[in-house]
């Protein structure tokens, strides 16, 4: 791909469902965790309420559910558990390696997850090389999807207009953040919320090896 056959100067790419195949492992941490509190939720409940969200609002989702405080230690029980799940199980997704390898254009992640967990997720799958130096979490400026200051702060700092960037995103929180700042953004729908995110992204994709002939339009 070159400057002169596509419409976009730079990709921001999300971390979790979109580089690394990390929503089951975290989902399912996740309701095992909030089912232990009483929640009775299963893994689609957790896809439709938690996916794309930071884990505070997810927290708070699940105290709403159960009625009650969570335990205080239930954030650093979730990082730990999660983390090891991410060691033994976590994948690149499908096709990913080689679309950032031939990518000609500047890329980053963008994500609302910590930066401990988005470098270990990257290392663990081979990615990390790719997006060293350039690595952009929430938590760096406490701002989370969908507000979109996560992408305009990517953007700026890889020397680009919202208009110049495409967006690539597999939640609905993701989305619209991304519009929010006035990014065309590409929704990812292999894992599900596909009539959801249709409605609001510039273009879907179900596969990676679709992505690099629509970021050459």
């Amino acid at each position: 791909m070159s400057d002169r056959t596509s419409k976009y100067q730079c990709v921001i790419f999300d971390c979790d469902g979109v580089l690394v195949d990390s929503e089951p492992i975290g989902n399912k941490v996740m309701v095992e965790m909030a089912n232990s509190l009483g929640a009775d939720i299963d893994l689609d409940y957790a896809y439709q309420h938690f996916k794309g969200n930071s884990l505070y609002k997810c927290m708070q989702h699940i105290r709403d559910l159960i009625e009650k405080e969570l335990p205080a230690d239930f954030e650093s029980e979730y990082r730990r558990i999660s983390f090891q799940r991410f060691k033994n199980e976590i994948q690149p997704v499908e096709g990913i390696i080689d679309l950032v390898r031939s990518l000609e254009v500047p890329f980053c992640v963008a994500s609302s997850g910590p930066e401990n967990k988005i470098r270990l997720n990257l290392k663990l799958t081979g990615l990390l090389p790719y997006f060293e130096n350039k690595i952009f979490s929430c938590y760096a400026i406490e701002k989370w999807k969908p507000d979109p200051e996560i992408f305009i702060w990517a953007s700026k700092t890889m020397g680009f207009h919202s208009s110049e960037c495409v967006v690539i995103e597999d939640s609905i929180h993701g989305v619209e953040a991304a519009i929010n700042g006035g990014f065309d953004v590409f929704a990812f729908t292999a894992n599900g919320l596909n009539d959801e995110l249709q409605e609001k992204a510039t273009k879907t994709f179900d596969t990676m090896l679709n992505l690099k002939e629509m970021l050459k339009v």
